[in-house]
Protein backbone atom coordinates (compact mmCIF):
# COMPACT_ATOMS: atom_id res chain seq x y z
CA UNK A 1 0.00 0.00 0.00
CA UNK A 2 2.60 1.86 0.63
CA UNK A 3 4.52 1.61 -2.22
CA UNK A 4 1.45 2.66 -4.98
CA UNK A 5 1.24 5.50 -2.51
CA UNK A 6 5.27 6.33 -3.39
CA UNK A 7 4.76 6.03 -7.17
CA UNK A 8 2.85 9.47 -8.07
CA UNK A 9 4.80 11.40 -5.30
CA UNK A 10 8.17 9.89 -7.57
CA UNK A 11 5.98 11.16 -10.97
CA UNK A 12 5.52 14.64 -9.68
CA UNK A 13 9.26 14.78 -9.16
CA UNK A 14 10.38 13.86 -12.08
CA UNK A 15 7.76 16.01 -13.64
CA UNK A 16 9.47 19.50 -11.50
CA UNK A 17 12.69 18.53 -12.58
CA UNK A 18 12.48 18.16 -16.14
CA UNK A 19 10.32 21.69 -15.76
CA UNK A 20 13.50 23.36 -14.24
CA UNK A 21 15.21 21.35 -17.74
CA UNK A 22 12.96 22.97 -19.98
CA UNK A 23 13.01 26.51 -18.70
CA UNK A 24 17.00 26.35 -18.90
CA UNK A 25 16.76 25.17 -22.68
CA UNK A 26 13.94 28.04 -23.59
CA UNK A 27 16.22 30.29 -22.21
CA UNK A 28 18.86 29.70 -24.40
CA UNK A 29 20.98 28.83 -21.16
CA UNK A 30 21.15 25.73 -19.23
CA UNK A 31 20.67 26.59 -15.42
CA UNK A 32 19.39 25.33 -12.46
CA UNK A 33 17.92 26.70 -9.77
CA UNK A 34 19.59 24.44 -6.84
CA UNK A 35 20.87 21.55 -7.75
CA UNK A 36 20.47 20.76 -4.07
CA UNK A 37 16.78 20.50 -4.10
CA UNK A 38 16.20 18.82 -7.19
CA UNK A 39 18.40 16.11 -7.86
CA UNK A 40 20.63 14.05 -5.53
CA UNK A 41 24.99 13.90 -5.58
CA UNK A 42 24.74 11.50 -8.97
CA UNK A 43 22.75 14.15 -11.27
CA UNK A 44 25.54 16.91 -10.25
CA UNK A 45 27.90 15.22 -11.58
CA UNK A 46 26.17 14.16 -14.69
CA UNK A 47 27.55 14.78 -18.06
CA UNK A 48 27.33 17.80 -20.13
CA UNK A 49 24.30 17.67 -22.33
CA UNK A 50 24.02 19.49 -25.86
CA UNK A 51 20.13 19.63 -27.11
CA UNK A 52 18.29 21.61 -30.47
CA UNK A 53 15.64 23.98 -30.28
CA UNK A 54 13.31 25.78 -32.64
CA UNK A 55 13.82 29.17 -32.93
CA UNK A 56 11.63 31.55 -35.12
CA UNK A 57 13.33 33.54 -37.46
CA UNK A 58 12.22 35.82 -40.72
CA UNK A 59 13.23 34.79 -44.24
CA UNK A 60 12.75 36.73 -47.30
CA UNK A 61 11.69 34.47 -50.15
CA UNK A 62 10.78 35.14 -54.16
CA UNK A 63 7.59 34.21 -55.54
CA UNK A 64 7.51 34.29 -59.44
CA UNK A 65 5.38 36.89 -60.94
CA UNK A 66 4.81 37.64 -64.41
CA UNK A 67 4.64 40.94 -66.40
CA UNK A 68 4.32 42.56 -69.45
CA UNK A 69 7.35 44.88 -70.96
CA UNK A 70 8.06 46.86 -73.92
CA UNK A 71 11.06 47.47 -75.74
CA UNK A 72 12.29 49.45 -78.34
CA UNK A 73 13.53 47.78 -81.95
CA UNK A 74 14.75 49.62 -84.63
CA UNK A 75 13.83 48.58 -88.09
CA UNK A 76 15.97 49.42 -91.25
CA UNK A 77 13.57 51.20 -93.61
CA UNK A 78 14.56 52.59 -97.07
CA UNK A 79 13.60 55.62 -97.80
CA UNK A 80 14.07 57.14 -101.45
CA UNK A 81 15.90 60.71 -101.49
CA UNK A 82 15.64 63.09 -104.42
CA UNK A 83 19.18 64.52 -104.91
CA UNK A 84 20.53 67.40 -107.34
CA UNK A 85 23.22 66.49 -109.85
CA UNK A 86 25.36 68.49 -112.08
CA UNK A 87 26.95 67.10 -115.36
CA UNK A 88 28.85 68.90 -117.89
CA UNK A 89 28.24 68.57 -121.81
CA UNK A 90 30.13 69.42 -124.28
CA UNK A 91 28.63 71.85 -126.98
CA UNK A 92 30.22 73.45 -129.96
CA UNK A 93 29.36 77.05 -130.78
CA UNK A 94 30.68 79.22 -133.44
CA UNK A 95 32.21 82.67 -133.23
CA UNK A 96 32.30 84.35 -136.76
CA UNK A 97 35.72 85.90 -136.93
CA UNK A 98 36.32 88.59 -139.80
CA UNK A 99 39.51 88.08 -142.01
CA UNK A 100 41.15 90.11 -145.13
CA UNK A 101 41.73 88.84 -148.22
CA UNK A 102 43.26 90.40 -150.75
CA UNK A 103 41.01 90.09 -154.24
CA UNK A 104 42.56 90.75 -157.33
CA UNK A 105 40.76 93.01 -160.10
CA UNK A 106 41.72 93.10 -163.43
CA UNK A 107 41.79 96.58 -165.62
CA UNK A 108 42.03 96.62 -169.06
CA UNK A 109 44.08 100.08 -169.82
CA UNK A 110 45.40 101.33 -173.23
CA UNK A 111 48.71 103.81 -173.94
CA UNK A 112 49.04 105.69 -177.15
CA UNK A 113 52.27 104.75 -179.16
CA UNK A 114 53.64 107.00 -181.50
CA UNK A 115 55.31 105.34 -184.19
CA UNK A 116 56.92 107.18 -187.69
CA UNK A 117 56.46 105.25 -190.54
CA UNK A 118 58.91 105.90 -193.90
CA UNK A 119 56.88 105.70 -196.77
CA UNK A 120 58.67 105.82 -200.05
CA UNK A 121 58.08 108.20 -202.61
CA UNK A 122 59.80 107.83 -206.18
CA UNK A 123 60.52 110.99 -208.27
CA UNK A 124 61.97 110.63 -211.92
CA UNK A 125 64.33 113.52 -212.99
CA UNK A 126 67.01 114.10 -215.43
CA UNK A 127 70.01 115.38 -215.91
CA UNK A 128 70.83 117.34 -212.23
CA UNK A 129 69.06 117.31 -209.83
CA UNK A 130 68.97 116.85 -206.18
CA UNK A 131 67.60 113.89 -204.63
CA UNK A 132 67.74 112.97 -200.93
CA UNK A 133 68.22 109.61 -199.87
CA UNK A 134 67.35 108.68 -195.97
CA UNK A 135 69.63 107.73 -193.57
CA UNK A 136 69.02 105.73 -190.67
CA UNK A 137 69.72 107.40 -187.56
CA UNK A 138 69.27 104.97 -184.34
CA UNK A 139 68.59 106.71 -181.51
CA UNK A 140 68.65 105.14 -177.77
CA UNK A 141 65.87 106.17 -175.56
CA UNK A 142 64.70 105.30 -172.28
CA UNK A 143 61.42 105.19 -170.36
CA UNK A 144 60.40 104.31 -167.34
CA UNK A 145 57.98 101.10 -166.74
CA UNK A 146 55.86 101.20 -164.05
CA UNK A 147 54.30 97.97 -163.09
CA UNK A 148 52.96 95.95 -159.81
CA UNK A 149 54.24 93.06 -158.14
CA UNK A 150 52.25 90.96 -155.54
CA UNK A 151 53.03 88.65 -153.02
CA UNK A 152 53.32 85.93 -151.41
CA UNK A 153 51.03 83.44 -153.76
CA UNK A 154 52.17 83.50 -157.20
CA UNK A 155 50.52 82.17 -159.85
CA UNK A 156 51.30 81.44 -163.58
CA UNK A 157 49.13 82.66 -166.45
CA UNK A 158 49.36 82.43 -169.92
CA UNK A 159 47.51 85.10 -171.92
CA UNK A 160 47.70 85.45 -175.88
CA UNK A 161 48.22 88.80 -177.19
CA UNK A 162 47.40 89.93 -180.74
CA UNK A 163 49.60 92.19 -182.53
CA UNK A 164 50.43 93.79 -185.91
CA UNK A 165 53.60 94.08 -187.37
CA UNK A 166 54.70 95.86 -190.68
CA UNK A 167 55.91 93.15 -193.18
CA UNK A 168 57.83 94.41 -196.01
CA UNK A 169 57.30 92.85 -199.28
CA UNK A 170 59.22 93.79 -201.88
CA UNK A 171 58.12 94.11 -205.61
CA UNK A 172 60.78 93.49 -208.48
CA UNK A 173 61.02 95.72 -210.89
CA UNK A 174 63.61 96.71 -213.91
CA UNK A 175 64.88 99.65 -215.48
CA UNK A 176 67.63 101.15 -216.60
CA UNK A 177 69.52 103.80 -214.53
CA UNK A 178 72.27 104.70 -212.40
CA UNK A 179 71.45 104.28 -209.07
CA UNK A 180 72.58 104.40 -205.92
CA UNK A 181 71.72 101.82 -203.77
CA UNK A 182 72.16 101.34 -200.08
CA UNK A 183 73.06 98.05 -199.41
CA UNK A 184 72.37 96.95 -195.95
CA UNK A 185 75.19 95.29 -193.53
CA UNK A 186 74.08 94.19 -190.39
CA UNK A 187 76.34 93.85 -187.44
CA UNK A 188 75.90 91.98 -184.48
CA UNK A 189 76.66 93.35 -181.17
CA UNK A 190 76.05 92.16 -177.56
CA UNK A 191 74.95 94.62 -174.79
CA UNK A 192 74.48 93.92 -170.57
CA UNK A 193 71.19 95.13 -169.68
CA UNK A 194 70.82 95.32 -165.67
CA UNK A 195 67.48 94.44 -164.48
CA UNK A 196 65.69 94.20 -160.88
CA UNK A 197 63.63 91.08 -159.60
CA UNK A 198 61.80 90.78 -156.87
CA UNK A 199 62.49 87.94 -154.88
CA UNK A 200 60.56 86.17 -152.35
CA UNK A 201 62.06 86.06 -148.78
CA UNK A 202 59.44 84.08 -146.84
CA UNK A 203 59.18 85.40 -142.68
CA UNK A 204 57.62 83.24 -139.73
CA UNK A 205 55.91 85.65 -137.37
CA UNK A 206 53.38 84.90 -134.58
CA UNK A 207 49.94 86.51 -133.80
CA UNK A 208 47.90 85.94 -130.19
CA UNK A 209 45.11 84.13 -130.37
CA UNK A 210 42.19 83.33 -127.07
CA UNK A 211 40.62 79.92 -126.33
CA UNK A 212 38.99 79.06 -123.58
CA UNK A 213 39.42 76.12 -121.80
CA UNK A 214 37.20 74.64 -118.70
CA UNK A 215 39.58 74.26 -115.42
CA UNK A 216 38.37 72.02 -112.75
CA UNK A 217 37.90 73.33 -109.56
CA UNK A 218 37.66 71.03 -106.14
CA UNK A 219 35.55 71.87 -103.58
CA UNK A 220 33.67 69.84 -100.71
CA UNK A 221 30.10 70.08 -99.50
CA UNK A 222 28.30 68.53 -96.07
CA UNK A 223 25.70 66.35 -96.14
CA UNK A 224 23.58 64.92 -93.08
CA UNK A 225 23.42 60.41 -93.03
CA UNK A 226 21.56 58.86 -90.35
CA UNK A 227 23.76 56.18 -89.27
CA UNK A 228 23.76 54.28 -85.62
CA UNK A 229 25.85 51.89 -83.09
CA UNK A 230 25.17 48.87 -81.78
CA UNK A 231 25.67 49.02 -78.20
CA UNK A 232 25.74 46.54 -75.43
CA UNK A 233 23.16 46.74 -72.59
CA UNK A 234 23.64 44.28 -69.78
CA UNK A 235 20.33 43.63 -67.68
CA UNK A 236 19.94 41.63 -64.92
CA UNK A 237 17.10 38.93 -64.41
CA UNK A 238 16.15 36.86 -61.21
CA UNK A 239 18.18 33.61 -61.06
CA UNK A 240 15.87 30.51 -61.07
CA UNK A 241 14.02 28.88 -58.65
CA UNK A 242 15.10 25.33 -57.31
CA UNK A 243 14.01 22.52 -55.18
CA UNK A 244 15.96 22.16 -51.83
CA UNK A 245 15.38 19.69 -48.60
CA UNK A 246 15.65 21.27 -45.07
CA UNK A 247 14.83 19.48 -41.66
CA UNK A 248 12.14 21.10 -39.47
CA UNK A 249 13.36 22.01 -36.16
CA UNK A 250 12.81 19.41 -33.53
CA UNK A 251 11.56 19.32 -29.77
CA UNK A 252 12.64 17.53 -26.21
CA UNK A 253 10.18 14.61 -25.28
CA UNK A 254 10.69 13.23 -22.28
CA UNK A 255 12.19 9.55 -21.70
CA UNK A 256 11.15 7.72 -18.87
CA UNK A 257 13.47 4.41 -19.73
CA UNK A 258 16.15 7.24 -19.04
CA UNK A 259 14.65 9.34 -16.79
CA UNK A 260 15.61 12.64 -18.91
CA UNK A 261 14.60 14.69 -22.01
CA UNK A 262 15.71 13.25 -25.17
CA UNK A 263 15.50 15.47 -28.16
CA UNK A 264 13.37 14.43 -31.50
CA UNK A 265 14.39 15.92 -34.65
CA UNK A 266 11.83 17.48 -37.00
CA UNK A 267 10.51 15.87 -39.87
CA UNK A 268 12.53 16.80 -43.66
CA UNK A 269 10.23 18.80 -46.18
CA UNK A 270 11.12 20.46 -49.99
CA UNK A 271 11.08 23.87 -50.35
CA UNK A 272 11.77 26.07 -52.86
CA UNK A 273 14.86 28.68 -53.03
CA UNK A 274 15.61 31.57 -55.48
CA UNK A 275 18.94 31.69 -57.05
CA UNK A 276 21.00 34.71 -57.70
CA UNK A 277 19.98 36.83 -60.13
CA UNK A 278 22.19 36.24 -64.00
CA UNK A 279 23.06 38.92 -65.73
CA UNK A 280 22.11 39.02 -69.59
CA UNK A 281 23.98 40.97 -72.14
CA UNK A 282 22.28 42.21 -75.20
CA UNK A 283 23.06 44.46 -78.43
CA UNK A 284 21.07 47.93 -78.54
CA UNK A 285 20.97 49.89 -81.92
CA UNK A 286 21.79 53.56 -80.87
CA UNK A 287 20.66 56.24 -84.30
CA UNK A 288 23.00 58.91 -84.66
CA UNK A 289 23.01 61.60 -87.43
CA UNK A 290 26.51 61.93 -88.60
CA UNK A 291 27.96 65.02 -91.61
CA UNK A 292 29.62 63.57 -94.26
CA UNK A 293 32.25 65.82 -96.68
CA UNK A 294 31.73 64.84 -100.48
CA UNK A 295 34.69 65.88 -103.02
CA UNK A 296 32.73 67.80 -105.86
CA UNK A 297 33.89 68.78 -109.18
CA UNK A 298 32.76 72.15 -110.86
CA UNK A 299 34.46 73.50 -113.98
CA UNK A 300 35.50 77.18 -114.38
CA UNK A 301 35.78 78.60 -117.76
CA UNK A 302 39.03 80.04 -117.96
CA UNK A 303 40.60 81.82 -121.21
CA UNK A 304 43.95 81.53 -122.17
CA UNK A 305 46.23 82.86 -125.15
CA UNK A 306 48.44 81.06 -127.41
CA UNK A 307 51.15 82.45 -130.39
CA UNK A 308 49.94 80.92 -134.02
CA UNK A 309 52.91 81.26 -136.26
CA UNK A 310 52.16 82.26 -139.83
CA UNK A 311 53.92 83.00 -142.84
CA UNK A 312 54.62 86.64 -144.89
CA UNK A 313 56.96 86.60 -147.95
CA UNK A 314 58.07 89.62 -148.42
CA UNK A 315 59.48 90.50 -152.34
CA UNK A 316 63.11 91.55 -151.49
CA UNK A 317 64.72 93.24 -155.00
CA UNK A 318 67.55 91.73 -156.43
CA UNK A 319 69.86 93.05 -159.53
CA UNK A 320 71.09 90.41 -161.90
CA UNK A 321 72.73 91.56 -165.61
CA UNK A 322 71.02 89.37 -168.48
CA UNK A 323 73.60 89.98 -172.09
CA UNK A 324 71.09 90.78 -175.19
CA UNK A 325 72.25 90.06 -178.85
CA UNK A 326 70.85 92.67 -181.38
CA UNK A 327 71.59 93.16 -185.01
CA UNK A 328 72.22 97.03 -186.36
CA UNK A 329 72.30 97.53 -189.55
CA UNK A 330 74.75 100.00 -191.39
CA UNK A 331 73.85 101.50 -194.98
CA UNK A 332 76.10 101.21 -197.62
CA UNK A 333 76.19 103.34 -200.36
CA UNK A 334 76.74 101.42 -203.84
CA UNK A 335 76.29 102.95 -207.01
CA UNK A 336 75.72 101.19 -210.54
CA UNK A 337 74.12 102.27 -214.07
CA UNK A 338 72.53 99.17 -215.30
CA UNK A 339 68.82 98.00 -216.65
CA UNK A 340 68.48 95.75 -213.74
CA UNK A 341 65.65 94.98 -211.55
CA UNK A 342 65.00 96.55 -208.35
CA UNK A 343 62.58 95.96 -205.33
CA UNK A 344 59.72 98.15 -204.26
CA UNK A 345 58.93 97.65 -200.64
CA UNK A 346 54.95 97.84 -199.58
CA UNK A 347 54.73 97.50 -196.23
CA UNK A 348 51.83 94.90 -195.11
CA UNK A 349 50.30 94.77 -192.10
CA UNK A 350 50.37 91.37 -190.70
CA UNK A 351 48.42 90.34 -187.47
CA UNK A 352 50.49 87.98 -185.12
CA UNK A 353 49.60 86.19 -181.68
CA UNK A 354 51.73 85.66 -179.00
CA UNK A 355 51.97 84.08 -176.08
CA UNK A 356 52.49 85.52 -172.79
CA UNK A 357 53.80 84.07 -169.21
CA UNK A 358 52.68 86.15 -167.00
CA UNK A 359 52.55 85.88 -163.40
CA UNK A 360 49.69 86.91 -160.74
CA UNK A 361 50.54 87.42 -156.75
CA UNK A 362 47.43 87.15 -154.57
CA UNK A 363 48.61 89.67 -151.57
CA UNK A 364 49.90 93.07 -151.01
CA UNK A 365 50.32 95.10 -153.88
CA UNK A 366 53.94 96.59 -154.41
CA UNK A 367 54.47 99.10 -157.20
CA UNK A 368 57.97 99.79 -158.49
CA UNK A 369 59.26 100.96 -161.46
CA UNK A 370 62.14 99.86 -163.95
CA UNK A 371 63.95 101.79 -166.48
CA UNK A 372 64.09 100.00 -170.00
CA UNK A 373 65.70 101.14 -173.12
CA UNK A 374 64.90 101.26 -176.64
CA UNK A 375 66.07 102.05 -179.98
CA UNK A 376 64.44 104.80 -182.40
CA UNK A 377 65.50 104.93 -186.14
CA UNK A 378 65.14 107.86 -187.54
CA UNK A 379 65.41 108.40 -191.26
CA UNK A 380 67.65 111.64 -191.83
CA UNK A 381 67.16 113.01 -195.31
CA UNK A 382 70.61 113.76 -197.24
CA UNK A 383 70.13 115.98 -200.14
CA UNK A 384 72.62 115.15 -203.54
CA UNK A 385 73.15 115.78 -206.60
CA UNK A 386 73.79 113.72 -210.00
CA UNK A 387 72.70 113.99 -213.83
CA UNK A 388 71.51 111.76 -215.07
CA UNK A 389 67.73 110.40 -215.14
CA UNK A 390 67.12 108.62 -212.18
CA UNK A 391 64.44 108.02 -209.86
CA UNK A 392 65.06 109.28 -206.93
CA UNK A 393 63.19 107.80 -203.77
CA UNK A 394 62.21 109.89 -200.83
CA UNK A 395 61.23 108.56 -197.81
CA UNK A 396 58.14 110.27 -196.01
CA UNK A 397 57.65 110.60 -192.53
CA UNK A 398 54.38 109.51 -191.30
CA UNK A 399 53.24 109.58 -188.05
CA UNK A 400 50.61 107.55 -186.96
CA UNK A 401 49.46 106.65 -183.00
CA UNK A 402 48.23 103.20 -182.20
CA UNK A 403 46.39 101.93 -178.49
CA UNK A 404 48.44 99.36 -177.07
CA UNK A 405 46.15 97.65 -174.38
CA UNK A 406 47.57 96.39 -171.02
CA UNK A 407 46.27 94.97 -168.07
CA UNK A 408 46.66 96.44 -164.50
CA UNK A 409 45.53 94.10 -161.59
CA UNK A 410 45.01 96.00 -158.52
CA UNK A 411 44.35 93.79 -155.19
CA UNK A 412 41.16 94.91 -153.77
CA UNK A 413 40.87 94.00 -150.01
CA UNK A 414 37.86 92.15 -148.94
CA UNK A 415 36.38 91.59 -145.78
CA UNK A 416 34.90 88.35 -145.20
CA UNK A 417 33.60 85.96 -142.49
CA UNK A 418 33.64 82.86 -141.65
CA UNK A 419 32.32 80.78 -138.55
CA UNK A 420 35.18 78.88 -136.27
CA UNK A 421 33.83 76.36 -133.90
CA UNK A 422 34.58 75.95 -130.10
CA UNK A 423 34.03 73.94 -127.95
CA UNK A 424 32.57 74.73 -124.14
CA UNK A 425 31.21 72.59 -121.16
CA UNK A 426 27.80 73.44 -120.29
CA UNK A 427 26.12 71.96 -116.85
CA UNK A 428 23.09 70.46 -117.49
CA UNK A 429 21.04 69.60 -114.28
CA UNK A 430 19.05 66.65 -113.28
CA UNK A 431 17.91 65.17 -110.22
CA UNK A 432 18.28 61.30 -109.83
CA UNK A 433 16.65 59.15 -106.91
CA UNK A 434 18.93 57.29 -103.99
CA UNK A 435 18.38 54.86 -101.40
CA UNK A 436 18.67 56.01 -97.97
CA UNK A 437 18.21 53.54 -95.15
CA UNK A 438 16.98 55.26 -91.50
CA UNK A 439 16.29 53.13 -88.31
CA UNK A 440 12.45 53.54 -87.27
CA UNK A 441 12.09 52.98 -83.75
CA UNK A 442 8.98 50.30 -82.78
CA UNK A 443 8.13 49.18 -79.17
CA UNK A 444 7.82 45.20 -79.12
CA UNK A 445 5.42 43.91 -76.32
CA UNK A 446 7.10 40.52 -74.68
CA UNK A 447 6.45 38.65 -71.40
CA UNK A 448 9.30 39.15 -68.50
CA UNK A 449 9.17 36.80 -65.30
CA UNK A 450 10.32 38.81 -62.28
CA UNK A 451 10.95 37.53 -58.49
CA UNK A 452 8.95 39.58 -55.71
CA UNK A 453 10.07 39.35 -52.31
CA UNK A 454 8.20 37.78 -49.53
CA UNK A 455 8.51 38.05 -45.72
CA UNK A 456 7.66 34.66 -43.98
CA UNK A 457 8.38 33.33 -40.56
CA UNK A 458 10.35 29.89 -40.50
CA UNK A 459 11.53 27.91 -37.33
CA UNK A 460 15.04 27.25 -37.65
CA UNK A 461 16.47 24.74 -35.23
CA UNK A 462 19.10 25.91 -32.73
CA UNK A 463 21.61 23.63 -31.56
CA UNK A 464 22.54 24.66 -27.44
CA UNK A 465 24.95 22.45 -25.24
CA UNK A 466 24.77 22.93 -21.42
CA UNK A 467 27.72 22.79 -19.40
CA UNK A 468 28.18 19.84 -16.33
CA UNK A 469 26.48 21.86 -13.12
CA UNK A 470 28.07 22.84 -10.48
CA UNK A 471 26.18 21.58 -6.74
CA UNK A 472 26.95 24.06 -3.64
CA UNK A 473 25.87 22.27 -0.42
CA UNK A 474 23.63 24.90 1.17
CA UNK A 475 21.03 26.70 -0.97
CA UNK A 476 22.14 30.09 -0.25
CA UNK A 477 25.17 29.58 -1.82
CA UNK A 478 25.19 31.23 -5.41
CA UNK A 479 23.01 30.34 -8.37
CA UNK A 480 24.50 27.61 -10.25
CA UNK A 481 24.02 27.20 -13.77
CA UNK A 482 25.12 27.52 -17.70
CA UNK A 483 26.63 30.93 -17.98
CA UNK A 484 24.51 33.76 -20.04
Amino acid sequence: MKSLLSLPLLAIALFVASADVAEAGYCGAARYRCCARSCGQDYCCAKQQCHTVMKTCKKVIYEKENYTCYKTVYERVCVPKTINCVKHVRETRYRECCYTVCKPVWETRYRECNYTVCKPVWETKTKTYCYTVCKPVWETKTRTHCYTVRKPVWETKTKTYCYTVCKPVWETKTRDICYTVCKPVWETKTKTTCYTVCKPVYETRYRECCYTVCKPVHYTRTEKICCGRWETQVTEKPGPVVCKTIQEPGCWVYDPCCCRCVYKPGPCRTVQVQCPPIRCCKKVWVPEVKERTINCVRYERETRTKKIPYTVCRMVPEKKTRTCTYKVCHWVKEQRTKTCSYKVCHMTHEKRTRTCTYKVCHWVCEKKQRTCSYKVCHMVPEKRTRTCTYRVCRMVRECHTKKIPYKVCHMTQEKRVKKVPYTVCKPVCYTKTVNTYKCVPKKVAYTATRCVPKTVCVQVPVKVCCPVPSCEPSCAAPKCGCGS
